[in-house]
């Protein structure tokens, strides 16, 4: 689907969670059923709605037309191998055997299932949540949003038409995703709210421990000529001494485009930026003076500095606001990542699942083996791949609206609370 009706992130600490293979499937979850959240069922008409929506999506993204779409169907894949076998393969690509067909169906059917499971259960975990909160959605809201996302994602009627024709979905579902978002973003804000106030001492004492970052190191604006052979910079240095104007020599001898279509002007440069033996030079050069060649692994420099800016130090009047911000968007990500981290707790314990559907967040999953460390030394892995439920992560700043693709976050912007992914 567009990517601005796609819910806004994965969940924290379960991104790409692995689908379980072995566990007991919950005997309080009834027969009509794959999973129970406290006491609201996730039904298996629920589910198999949100399957197939994800299989039409997957088949979108490759390309495939609505009618050649075949859900994978367990745990014989039937209908799945039938279908694979017809599409048409790449001139010279050998035909798979059934065998390799099943294994590539019962593949794409854990993925789905894992990722449908996902989306349903977590939506729930954000649902009851809110609810617990007291936290609400109004129609008018969800409404209001989902007409600005739709008007940027279809501009014409009968595209969004063909989208709810193609992607397995409805507009009540798309409004159901809205309302997930919608309920994140007011999540998220009770959640910092009372967290921005920052003492003059925290500032204070932030500032005299991180007063490097505030400082502003020399600068040097230079003119220069680097050429590849020195015969060239020796007459390149007696051009200018000659009175020659600086960009016409460097025109002329340089082989430096950058600064070369500049008129060889090579401004704010700071120690260490250069090759070790042009920057020594260029730091014990007095201003104005001609200087050169000097050898390096790149040719050979003829330079003048032609002005000089002392570094200084910027004052707490001057990043008193810049740290305030920063240790406001630290307190708030640290409230945001501690709820994470409980409400994933909480949420887990109450969700149980039937077999056949269990995934990393239901109660009776079994608990990930532990891999002894390989002979690299790395730190040992947890079946799957999957970090343990309840691990805080840095979770993904969404962006505005309703969703789209999640982009990273400014530098010290607090990021949210996580919503499902939708599949």
């Amino acid at each position: 689907m567009p990517k601005t009706f796609r819910l806004l992130l994965l969940l924290v600490a379960l991104a790409v969670p692995a689908l379980v293979a072995a566990g007991c499937g919950g005997d309080d979850v009834p027969s009509d059923s794959v999973a129970k959240v406290g006491d609201v069922k996730i039904t298996k008409t629920q589910y198999q709605h949100w399957f197939l929506a994800s299989v039409k999506q997957q088949a979108q993204s490759t390309g495939q037309k609505p009618d050649q779409v075949v859900a994978p169907d367990p745990p014989d894949f039937t209908k799945c191998i039938a279908a694979k076998q017809k599409l048409p393969l790449p001139q010279g690509v050998p035909k798979p055997d059934a065998k390799a067909i099943k294994a590539q169906c019962k593949q794409e059917y854990d993925g789905i299932n894992q990722q449908t499971l996902q989306f349903l259960i977590t939506s729930q975990w954000l649902s009851q949540e809110a609810a617990k909160r007291h936290i609400t959605a109004t129609d008018k809201e969800v409404q209001t949003t989902f007409q600005q996302q739709k008007k940027q994602s279809f501009p014409k009627e009968a595209d969004y038409r063909k989208f709810l024709q193609t992607s397995g979905q409805t507009e009540s579902d798309l409004l159901f995703r809205v309302k997930l978002s919608v309920l994140t973003n007011k999540l998220q804000q009770s959640i910092v709210k009372g967290k921005e106030t920052v003492s003059d001492a925290a500032i204070q004492d932030y500032y005299n421990k991180n007063k490097q970052r505030f400082a502003q190191p020399e600068t040097r604006d230079l003119q220069v000529v680097l050429a590849a052979k020195k015969p060239k910079a020796d007459a390149a240095l007696k051009a200018i001494k000659s009175g020659t104007p600086w960009a016409k020599v460097a025109k002329r001898y340089s082989s430096d485009t950058a600064s070369k279509s500049q008129g060889g002007r090579l401004p704010g440069v700071t120690k260490g930026q250069q090759e070790k033996t042009f920057d020594a030079a260029i730091f014990s050069a007095p201003k104005n003076k001609v200087l050169g060649p000097i050898k390096t692994q790149f040719g050979y420099y003829v330079f003048r500095v032609t002005k000089i800016t002392p570094a200084k130090q910027q004052s707490l009047t001057q990043v008193k606001t810049t740290i305030k911000n920063l240790l406001q968007s630290q307190q708030q990500q640290k409230a945001l990542n501690d709820f994470v981290k409980d409400w994933q707790k909480r949420s887990k314990d109450m969700t149980v699942c039937a077999k056949g559907y269990i995934v990393q967040q239901c109660k009776n999953a079994p608990k990930p083996k532990t891999n002894t460390a390989p002979a690299s030394g790395a730190p040992p892995v947890t079946g799957g791949g999957a970090p343990q439920t309840g691990t805080p992560q840095p979770v993904p700043v969404p962006p505005s609206g309703a969703g789209g693709a999640a982009g990273g976050p400014p530098s010290g912007t607090p990021q949210p609370t996580p919503t499902p992914s939708g599949p």
